[in-house]
Order: structure tokens, then C-alpha cells, then sequence
């Protein structure tokens, strides 16, 4: 039972996370003999990016009763993610994805079919907790995974607006998990829900089948939300009904690895979000975060504290020693 001295997340993200496998050298998973075992999922990605950044978060969601799952829950527990509302079940395992790097391009292999997470059900929420979030933070990768983990994204989104909680939804198209067709209909219902609507400009070009920008925002418009458009030629957009912004990117000094940094902008913005900043600032620091990501390897290991941010923006230079 969670102690009610701890005060409740201002963020609330749930969904699949997997452990993850990468050579520890620049070998292929092939011929690699040594592999490091890390952890990574979009939800939980946000979780510990927000929390980095001082923001007060909670993660749920369902990992196998193994040494994996144990491994995940501890060490999202150890970056100050309240996950008293996660679960390890001896029903299914915990789901394992392994990637490689060769000549520039990333591989992922997923082992995923049947896993703890997969088997998420509306009966697995607690409205209490969400309604007392400010923000909901829901992926299109939760509603791809299972009719009945499509079920609880659906449900979840429904307690956020009953109880006046923002959602905040990221597309997260992934075409390994389903198809174009499949995803179109459920994703863009989906956009309708959210406060704040956060696709990747070639996701939106997939979903409203259109190359032209026009008919884009357009079709954005339609929605009651905002629109954070990432992606673009080196800028992200908040489009709304009057107006589109573009806020320019932050430049990478090294890119080493590009996975998490759209969860990293997530991250950033629902925390401006929560400090009170307008839309523009908030995507300034979303912006500042992917770029740091992609800077270290890992999905989440890149995530700045939000000193460092401030350090950045303050333009305060590194003292060696």
C-alpha cells in the first residue's frame, strides 16, 4: 500500500517495458560474447526522464515474477519513480528486446509475443491514482500490443477526463507491431482524447496518408488539443487553431545513439508543462532533453538532471576539475 505521507505523482505514464540486450562492443549480437543488460519501454523512458528533471512521477504497468522484471521495477524504484502501482506476475514473462549497432544503423529484435505486459487489462487501473495526476501520459505502443492492453489505454484515457486530468498522448508508431492500416484508426481516434497531441512529422504522414504540410495541419486543427509536432527541419511546431511556432532544436555536439530521444522531448515538455510554462518554453526544454539523450547510450541512461539543463540553457561551462 503506498504510504499517503508521499505526495501524489504530478505524472502519470504506464505501459510495457522490456529488458534490453546490446553487445558491449561494436560487434554484432552475432559474434558479440558479452552483452550489457539494460532496460527500456517509451512509458518508462518518460518516467525517469520527468523524474530526472524534478518532477514528481509514477509508472505502472506489469513485468514478469523474474529476475528481469525484478531488475526493471528496482531500477526504475532507484530513479525515483513511485511504482507502487506496478505489478510482477508469474502468469507471463517479462519481455526482452536485444539491439545492435552495424554501420550506422540501429536493429532491434523483439521477444515480446505473450508477455506480462501484453496481458494488461482495464481491471489492472487504479482511478484513484490517476485522478489525482495533473497529466496522463499514454503511447500508441500500449494499444498495439493486445486487444485487451487497447482496452486499458482506451479506459485509462476515459478516468483521466472524468476526473479533469490532462492526457498526453504520443503516437509511438511501431509497424513491427502492427500494421499502417490497423494503426491509422485506433491512433487518430486516440489524438482525439489528448490535451496534448505529441506525434513525429513522418508519423503524421503515415497516419493522414499526405506528404503536403497544409493538409497536416489542417487535419490537426480538427483536433480539440494542441499539436507538438516533432521532427521537423531542425525545429519542432506547436501548431493550435490560430498559429504554428517553431521552436528551433538544440545542436548534439556527438550523436552516439538516437533511441529515447523522442521520449526525452516527452519528458521535458509534460515537466515544463508542470512548472507553468507556455507551450513554446516547454518545448524549448523538450528540445534541450532529446538532445542530451542522444548523446549516451541507452534508451534513458542520457537523461539530464534538471541542473544540467539549467546549466545548458545558462550557458554555465563545465569546471574539469
Amino acid at each position: 500500500m503506498q504510504n499517503e505521507s508521499v505526495q501524489a505523482p504530478e505524472i502519470v505514464t504506464f505501459g510495457e517495458t522490456m529488458a534490453l540486450l546490446m553487445p558491449t562492443s561494436g560487434k554484432g549480437l552475432e559474434y558479440s560474447s558479452q552483452l550489457d543488460s539494460l532496460f527500456g519501454g517509451a512509458e518508462s523512458n518518460v518516467a525517469i526522464g520527468a523524474a530526472r528533471l524534478g518532477a514528481r512521477v509514477g509508472w505502472f504497468g506489469r513485468l514478469g515474477k523474474d529476475p528481469l522484471g525484478r531488475m526493471i521495477l528496482k531500477r526504475i524504484r532507484g530513479e525515483g519513480v513511485d511504482v507502487s502501482r506496478a505489478e510482477l506476475t508469474a502468469e507471463a514473462p517479462t519481455g526482452l528486446m536485444m539491439r545492435e549497432v552495424l554501420m550506422g544503423k540501429t536493429s532491434v529484435y523483439y521477444y515480446r509475443k505473450n508477455s506480462a505486459a501484453s496481458r494488461m487489462t482495464p481491471e489492472h487501473l487504479d482511478e484513484a491514482y490517476i485522478a489525482q495526476a495533473k497529466i496522463l501520459h499514454v503511447t500508441g505502443i500500449t494499444p498495439a500490443l493486445s486487444e485487451s492492453c487497447k482496452q486499458t489505454a482506451i479506459e485509462a484515457i476515459r478516468l483521466a477526463r472524468k476526473h479533469g486530468v490532462k492526457v498526453s498522448f504520443d503516437p509511438n508508431l511501431r509497424l513491427k507491431l502492427w500494421s499502417i492500416e490497423e494503426a491509422r484508426g485506433v491512433l487518430l481516434e486516440l489524438a482525439k482524447e489528448a490535451d496534448y497531441f505529441l506525434p513525429g512529422l513522418d508519423e503524421l504522414k503515415l497516419l493522414y496518408q499526405t506528404e503536403d504540410w497544409d493538409t497536416i495541419v489542417t487535419k490537426l486543427r480538427e483536433l480539440p488539443g494542441i499539436s507538438i509536432v516533432k521532427g521537423g527541419e531542425d525545429e519542432t511546431y506547436v501548431v493550435d487553431k490560430e498559429s504554428i511556432t517553431a521552436v528551433p532544436y538544440f545542436k548534439a555536439e556527438q550523436v552516439v545513439d538516437t533511441v529515447g530521444a523522442g521520449d526525452g522531448f516527452c519528458a521535458g515538455f509534460l515537466v515544463g508543462l508542470v512548472k507553468g510554462y507556455d507551450y513554446a518554453k516547454a518545448v524549448r526544454i523538450g528540445n534541450l532533453v532529446g538532445s542530451l539523450i542522444v548523446q549516451a547510450e541507452g534508451d534513458w541512461e542520457g537523461a539530464p538532471t534538471w541542473e544540467q539543463v539549467e546549466a545548458v540553457l545558462n550557458n554555465v561551462k563545465h569546471v574539469e576539475r
